[in-house]
């Protein structure tokens, strides 16, 4: 048929008849494939349905009317019943239709039409009657039929008569058999419809006007009437713009929608693979970048362990070296008390002198007794300020640890909560340590400046013995303080290491950062 419609059927001329053609073609395929006992309607609707099928088949074999295809002629059934259309029914029947197949072949469609299934409570003859009704207008382009009164050319007489209307003529007959044809009425885009007033007792008359001929037409009342001006009426509207009749125009923009349809729902298609291979390269970017993020953890999980390892070496080494500073510490306060008791012995043999020096040598021992206090207590400040600075050089150096810890990486910040907290308790014990340095350095300051106003009153009550025994002995020289150069300062104070001690010291310190 796709072949037939577009290589032979559409190039005929004149009279051809394409409903004995159709007929012809009917004969030869009906008796293998139509089961007649299973149809409700007859032979001659069957190959009524069969004919429509042809037209509202897809242009391509095998032939097949697509489901919008089947629910439009399924409505133009139902309506020529006169019945209601059952949405909801059809939707159920396309729920269950093969999803195999993309539309029926023609003796499936005859089959569905012929059981009734979407006629039910329909006679045979009201059935039949739709099945003829849609046959005229989709393949005999009939756009209207029925009664109504002509009035004659030559005698003037009234008498009713069966009117077609197609898309270029109104054919009128006898009656609605279509057996005895009583003339043509040609239309073009010249003719024209016009309402006439009621006269001569005739009602609902119109008027026809062609190229050589004026037909004077009665319809069966007003509604009618009305109906037959508006279809010729846009009859002629068509051929003034020469378009194909409305089912014709219709189908094409069926068929045209679902080509579209189908180019998008193809273009779709394309759409979601590219989505799909995308998706697919997209997950395997996905793994790799997953999998570098594994080797990464495992490379920060092997630093975190160097640097805990590094971590207990610091605190090992930090632990070697307090128990190195108490040691030192402890040696020194021996040192302290050895010189303060040769202090003491040289004090005693002071005290031998001569009685006439003997207050002289009481106020010059007392002036010595101030300045070796001073002395201690410079080297006790002395030391506390060294312990004040190992401590405060201690505390940077753990702050500095904490912070870099702090900044290798967040992720780890749970983990390192407990090093921190440990590290923040040993932190607070140097600080208690510190501020009781501080105490301790403070109380050294305040036995200082008791000390050191000693030695003043010492140093004036010398001065005054100084010049008494000037007065009585001008021969006798008194002891002179020591050397006002500037005093050696540390850590430990003023004056708490000579030289010597300290160059020894350096080197010693030298040495072991070397071998660190």
């Amino acid at each position: 048929m796709p072949y037939l419609n577009k290589f032979i059927l559409e190039k005929v001329q004149d009279n051809f008849d394409k409903i004995e053609f159709n007929r012809m073609c009917w004969t030869l395929c009906v008796k293998k494939n139509l089961a007649k006992s299973l149809l409700l309607i007859t032979e001659d609707d069957a190959f009524k349905v069969w004919v429509i099928f042809n037209f509202l088949s897809e242009d391509k074999y095998p032939l097949i009317i697509v489901p919008e295809e089947i629910e439009y002629l399924l409505k133009k059934l139902t309506e020529a019943m006169g019945g209601g259309w059952q949405q909801e029914q059809f939707e159920n029947y396309k729920i269950n239709f093969d999803d195999s197949k993309d539309g029926l072949s023609v003796w499936e469609l005859i089959e569905l039409i012929g059981n009734g299934q979407f006629s039910k409570g329909m006679d045979r003859q009201t059935v039949s009657m739709a099945i003829n009704e849609v046959f005229n207008e989709l393949i005999l382009d009939v756009l209207k039929q029925g009664y109504m009164m002509k009035k004659g050319h030559r005698r003037k007489n009234w008498t009713e008569r069966w009117f077609v209307l197609k898309p270029n003529i109104i054919s009128y007959y006898v009656s609605e058999d279509l057996k005895d044809k009583k003339g043509d009425i040609l239309l073009d885009e010249n003719c024209c419809v016009e309402s006439l007033p009621d006269k001569d007792g005739k009602k609902c008359l119109f008027l026809i006007k062609c190229f050589d001929k004026t037909f004077e037409i009665s319809a069966s009342d007003k509604k009618k009437k009305q109906e037959w001006i508006q279809a010729i009426h846009s009859t002629i509207h068509l051929l003034k713009l020469g378009s194909p009749p409305p089912h014709k125009e219709a189908r094409q923009r069926r068929k045209e929608l679902r080509k579209k349809v189908l180019a998008e729902q193809e273009e779709l298609e394309r759409q979601m693979k590219e989505l799909q291979v995308a998706n697919e390269n997209k997950q395997q970017e996905l793994e790799t970048v997953r999998k570098k993020l594994e080797e990464a953890a495992s490379r920060a999980a092997e630093e975190e362990k160097k640097r805990l390892q590094t971590q207990v070496e610091l605190q090992a080494r930090f632990s070697t070296e307090l128990e190195r500073e108490k040691l030192i510490r402890q040696q020194m306060e021996e040192q302290v008390a050895q010189k303060s008791s040769e202090l003491e012995q040289y004090l005693q043999r002071v005290r031998e002198l001569e009685d006439m020096y003997l207050k002289l040598q009481e106020a010059l021992e007392d002036e010595r007794q101030a300045r070796q206090d001073e002395e201690t207590v410079r080297k006790l400040q002395a030391r506390l300020l060294e312990e004040e600075s190992s401590k405060r050089a201690e505390l940077e150096k753990w702050h500095l640890e904490q912070q870099q810890a702090i900044r290798t990486t967040e992720a780890e910040k749970q983990e390192l909560e407990n090093q921190r907290a440990v590290k923040e308790q040993a932190l607070q014990e140097a600080v208690e340590q510190l501020q009781q340095l501080e105490l301790e350095r403070k109380q050294a300051l305040e036995q200082y400046e008791g000390v050191k106003k000693k030695l003043e009153m010492a140093t004036n009550k010398t001065k005054s013995w100084k010049d008494r025994v000037a007065q009585h002995e001008g021969l006798i020289r008194l002891i002179e303080p020591g050397s006002k150069n500037p005093h050696l300062i540390t850590n430990w104070g003023p004056a708490a290491f000579t030289q010597a001690e300290l160059e020894e010291r350096e080197k010693s310190w030298k040495g072991k950062k070397a071998t660190e």
